[in-house]
């Protein structure tokens, strides 16, 4: 390099380090410019089991938790005949599925708040990542390119339900909350589960505080037993329903969406036995359930 060009360079150098930096802003300016205006009355809230994932979240997380060895094969076992009564009943009875629920999330006594938190990043990479639907995920990027916000509504933990919502780029979470003191779980929930009546009272307290109006408001589930939450928006919509849902929809003359395959359809009345046998520690019967359906 000959003298003249060596005293050029440093010149060139930051002539382009300007124009990089040049560059960065004016990307930027076109990003903020095509963000959306936000839509501030109007939100969208999702169900997550069979609505947002495939299965049950809790089954995927307590799946993770039992690798770690958060609860023993013995915990496990003593909830089989739980599952056995959902194989053998067919049907989702809120205030059992309630106790059986609740009684599974009794394993987390003693684990701290964080842990759970940074185990069920590592579960959700495992175990759920895969397991969205790519339709309803679609359905809720469609909400936040409105400007609109995107909840989850779910009776899984709060802790794994954000961690849910954040992964997919969502507004936040609403689910089930476990007491804790000093960020210590103590093993027992504060209230009920979110569930049934009280995901519309969810809802509604979040429609409240953030001044939505809650007839311009759209709501997804799978579920008959979220009726209540889908009745209180102005747009309800059914997702991979179950028959009574689906039945109640098209008699309501809702939305209805179905990302299911025939053979995923033929076993989505599993999902009961799914969220039960999870929380209540059926491991055997959820392994043989799993093996059927492959």
């Amino acid at each position: 390099m000959s003298r003249e060009n060596a005293s050029d360079h440093p010149r060139n150098l930051q002539s382009r380090s300007v124009l990089a930096g040049q560059a960065a802003a004016a990307a930027a300016e076109v990003e903020y410019a095509l963000a959306p205006e936000p839509d501030l009355e109007a939100a969208a809230f999702f169900d997550v089991d069979n609505t947002i994932m495939q299965g049950a979240s809790i089954f995927h997380l307590a799946r993770g938790l039992h690798r770690r060895k958060f609860f023993t094969t013995g915990d496990i076992v003593k909830g089989m005949w739980q599952q056995t009564y959902f194989r053998l009943v067919g049907v989702e009875d809120p205030e059992h599925i309630a106790k059986a629920r609740a009684k599974g999330l009794a394993f987390i006594e003693g684990h701290t708040v964080t842990e759970l938190e940074e185990v069920g990043e590592e579960i959700f990479d495992e175990n759920m990542a895969h397991k969205i639907w790519p339709g309803t995920r679609a359905l809720a990027q469609q909400h936040l390119d409105r400007g609109q916000r995107v909840w989850l509504v779910t009776a899984a933990p709060v802790e794994i339900a954000n961690t849910i919502a954040r992964r997919l780029g969502l507004t936040g979470a609403l689910g089930t909350v476990s007491e804790h003191i000093d960020g210590v779980y103590t093993g027992h929930l504060v209230g009920e589960m979110l569930h049934g009546e009280g995901k519309a009272v969810a809802v509604n307290a979040i429609a409240e505080r953030e001044g939505l109006d809650l007839a311009r408001c759209y709501a997804y589930s799978d579920s008959h037993n979220d009726l209540p939450m889908l009745s209180l928006v102005g747009h309800p919509c059914a997702v991979n329903p179950d028959k009574r849902l689906r039945t109640y929809a098209k008699a309501q003359g809702w939305q209805i969406h179905d990302y299911r395959t025939g053979r995923k359809v033929a076993v989505a009345g599993g999902k009961a036995a799914f969220a039960v046998g999870a929380a209540g520690g059926t491991w055997r019967a959820i392994q043989f359930i799993r093996s059927r359906v492959r």
